[in-house]
């Protein structure tokens, strides 16, 4: 064998010695990341299901693959290259376009409470905004197309934090692969197990009717009879959900801008309540710093609905000629 190829072999042992430790670089990076972001996973988790309930059971898969594929979209096609293009050129901008995303989902869990607890009122303020379609197909359009919206501010948030776990020394081409690699998994385990949660009920309506045994037959009934209430509990904890993420958008980026304040008092707080509680701190710490977050985007929220009526609305209905957007 010549000289010059046993370099050549070298060489190539070399490359791939490195495309393997950029890989495992990739893997560990995404996996920490991922990680950061749990909390905005499970809160785009919870939330979702309350879009695709209420639907003919064939209808369920299909609209959950709409939304999984609007939420590629969305983490691929625009967040992706966004948040490259700011953090190489524009990293002011990050902190206020974030917090613009989580005034939308304050707003929109607020309405969500404000229709629960006034509903006329709330009929009053949908009216304004756009009725929902009577029309089936029209009304999945549209839920869809809100469910989308949603997972846009969520993904954001997941994408900004997927960012800012990547050391500022790597290359450009780095950061694009363990964005991706963070926006395809994430949106798999969501809408995956957003897609087992909704048709849980289908799966137990069959093991009830199967000859598998009488375990497999309660186990079964016990499925379909509680899945209502496990789907009513989640919408709940959605909506709670969009409130607390957005809240705690805007006490982050409050800080950001010098307004500490309502962060320091939120965690001053939250970390007295995990002292007193010293097996489950951790849980404690997360569970009243996210609290403290709700009651800040439940009142932004409050603020921004007779601004949204009131205001937006109409200038959205006379820039579109009338159309509501529908997103509610």
């Amino acid at each position: 064998m010549s000289v010059g190829l046993i370099a050549l072999l070298d060489d190539v042992a070399s490359l791939a010695k490195v495309a393997a430790a950029s890989l495992d670089d990739i893997a560990g990076q995404a996996a920490k990341a991922g990680t950061k972001a749990a909390g905005v996973v499970i809160d785009d988790a919870a939330v979702t299901p309350r879009y695709v309930t209420g639907f003919k059971p064939e209808r369920e898969l299909p609209i959950i693959w709409k939304i999984t594929l609007g939420s590629l979209k969305n983490k691929l096609v625009f967040l992706l290259p966004i948040a490259l293009l700011l953090g190489a050129f524009a990293p002011w901008a990050i902190t206020p376009l974030l917090m613009l995303g989580g005034l939308y989902l304050c707003y929109e869990g607020a309405e969500k409470v404000f229709e629960a607890l006034f509903p006329h009122k709330a009929h009053a303020h949908e009216a304004k905004t756009g009725a929902k379609p009577a029309d089936p197909a029209a009304l999945e359009a549209q839920k869809v197309s809100s469910a989308i919206k949603t997972d846009f501010i969520l993904s954001a948030e997941i994408m900004a934090i997927t960012l800012s776990t990547i050391p500022v020394e790597d290359s450009i081409w780095m950061k694009a692969v363990i964005l991706a690699v963070v926006a395809i998994g994430i949106t798999v385990v969501v809408y995956g197990g957003v897609a087992l949660i909704v048709k849980a009920d289908d799966v137990g309506l069959a093991m009830a009717k199967s000859g598998g045994g009488a375990v497999i037959q309660a186990i079964g009934r016990g499925l379909v009879v509680g899945m209502p209430y496990f789907l009513k509990i989640l919408a709940i904890v959605g909506t709670a959900a969009m409130i607390w993420v957005g809240g705690g958008i805007l006490v982050h980026g409050m800080a950001e801008y010098g307004f500490a304040a309502p962060e320091h008092a939120i965690e001053a707080v939250a970390e007295s309540v995990a002292h007193a509680v010293e097996a489950l701190s951790g849980f404690i710490h997360w569970l009243v710093f996210a609290a403290g977050s709700g009651v800040v985007g439940l009142v932004a929220g409050l603020i921004l609905i007779p601004i949204v009526g009131k205001v937006i609305a109409p200038l959205w209905n006379a820039v579109t000629g009338g159309k509501a957007t529908g997103g509610h």
